[in-house]
């Protein structure tokens, strides 16, 4: 098969991955939740795990590519290549331990640094959000775009604080510089929900510093799809970006 027919596979592939452990988590959103540690400004729930195990054993069972994620880290495949499916099996954990309806999964396949495709599941809202690198992208199936908002005091920002996050006062005075020249600013409590806002056209830009790769490896290509532009460079440390993404019209 040629790159587009292969993508368009993989892209099949992790839908049907997400999409099941999708069903887990809506289920269980107001059940009892299993905190499995706080520390910090992060927390870890059961809900992470098993929406993670769903996901691995689908994607391990019908594809040869190595898969990073969030809770497990690295896993290799039996066949060695440059592809890596990237994965937040719950993003926005913290909103889903409060019962807050900001919380997805999400999944994204890499070439090396490169993004090819991605798909994000607002799986409360049963939005299914997908977009691979030179074609299009879709929100349940239907074409979406950037929107044509030119100017940044027409624009809504969404960024945050990841736990990553440097929260000295020089950090936070020049956060509020860069922020300012915006219409709006939303914290989210989700970088893949954000990044598919953005993809949708609902907002015009979103940017944050040292977010985990898993956080944004399926959002960043759906941009890219819709018409948007990333801006990527290397965070603090491993695993790490500092992003900057925007509906490729603003000035």
């Amino acid at each position: 098969m040629n790159n587009v027919e292969n993508n368009q596979e993989y892209l099949n592939i992790a839908v049907k991955a997400i999409l099941r452990a999708g069903n887990t988590l809506r289920n269980d959103f107001n059940s009892t939740i299993k905190i499995n540690s706080s520390i910090g400004k992060d927390i870890k729930l059961q809900a992470d795990l098993d929406s993670e195990k769903i996901i691995l054993e689908f994607l391990t069972g019908e594809s040869d590519i190595p898969i990073l994620s969030e809770e497990s880290g690295y896993l290799e495949s039996k066949v060695q290549n440059d592809y890596r499916w990237i994965i937040d099996p719950l993003d926005g954990t913290l909103n889903y331990s409060r019962s807050i309806f900001i919380n997805c999964i999400s999944i994204g396949l890499w070439n090396g640094n490169k993004p090819v495709l991605g798909v994000i599941y607002d799986f409360i809202h049963d939005s299914l959000f997908t977009g691979i690198v030179g074609g299009s992208a879709r929100l349940n199936g239907e074409v979406i775009s950037t929107s044509n908002i030119r100017y940044k005091k027409d624009a809504i920002l969404c960024t945050g604080f990841p736990v990553y996050s440097n929260f000295g006062t020089e950090n936070l005075s020049d956060f509020v510089s860069e922020i300012q020249e915006f219409k709006k600013v939303r914290l989210l409590g989700s970088a893949a929900l954000s990044l598919s806002l953005l993809a949708r056209g609902s907002v015009e830009a979103y940017k944050e510093d040292d977010i985990a790769i898993w956080d944004v490896a399926a959002g960043i290509p759906i941009i890219i799809a819709a018409g948007g532009i990333c801006e990527i460079s290397a965070g603090r440390s491993k695993n790490l970006l500092n992003v900057y993404a925007y509906n490729g019209k603003l000035i």
